[in-house]
């Protein structure tokens, strides 16, 4: 990863809400005291904050990504082989130090589900995100092979966005005569991975993850908490994302 991949992601990190209502608090504090565009920004950032605490927020935002998710056009080509979009990885005291996170494991038990009912191919998507760590889809592949005892038949390990995983896992299927993928990712990220295979050459057929169960919103969801922030910033990284992947 180069120096300006890091200063994209640190920057992106800060400037996304609700981590970001933090940055502009900070830069607030440069403005003189008595300035109304201080206390603006200052008020507005802790309201921020607060309201994208509330798990109903979150859940409102995570919503609309899930249930907006098209099927593979209609008449198409049954799919060939199963796309698994990498998430992330997590390091370790022990060996082997390097092993997948929440989200990766997610995505690696659906796609082992549907490995096993459909017998297509496996591709996992995932460069290195960190310097001197293994490729994602290289800790991914190892997981799938050691722990769902399913194959892994290509590993795609140059991509470091779901724009350059769909482009390059594309090329790898297209040389291989498959046209027509299975695409596993988390339900709420769907929506933007479907944009990015958009020109691609690949018909997708999506293979989210099950959503979590949610019911009616209770008190309790309007309460703020500062695990929320993280699902908050996970919808308001997607919503931005597909829209910036559908204009580019």
């Amino acid at each position: 990863m180069t120096a300006l991949d890091v200063a994209k992601s640190i920057g992106v990190s800060m400037l996304i809400p609700p981590f970001g209502f933090a940055t502009f608090a900070a830069l607030a504090l440069l403005l003189p005291r008595r300035s109304r565009l201080r206390g603006f920004i200052l008020v507005g950032s802790v309201l921020g904050l607060i309201v994208l605490g509330m798990p109903a927020v979150a859940d409102v935002m995570l919503r609309g990504l899930e249930r907006t998710i098209p099927g593979p056009p209609t008449g198409s080509a049954p799919p060939k082989a199963i796309i698994v979009l990498g998430a992330e990885i997590r390091h370790t005291t022990e060996s082997p130090y390097v092993i997948v996170g929440r989200l990766s494991l997610e995505r690696l038990e659906s796609a082992a589900r549907l490995q096993r009912k459909t017998g297509l191919p496996v591709l996992i998507s995932g460069g290195a995100i960190q310097r001197d760590t293994p490729p994602i889809a290289d800790v991914m592949a190892d997981a799938m092979r050691e722990d769902f005892h399913v194959p892994v038949q290509w590993r795609e390990t140059r991509s470091k966005t779901t724009w350059e995983n769909a482009r390059f896992s594309a090329e790898i299927l297209k040389q291989a005569g498959i046209t027509s993928v299975y695409v596993v990712t988390n339900a709420w990220h769907m929506r933007r991975a479907l944009v990015a295979f958009r020109d691609t050459g690949l018909t997708v057929t999506p293979a989210p993850t099950p959503p979590d169960r949610r019911d009616g919103p209770e008190l309790s969801d309007f309460v703020p908490g500062a695990s929320t922030w993280v699902v908050s910033y996970y919808a308001l990284h997607e919503w931005i994302g597909d829209v910036w992947y559908s204009i580019r």
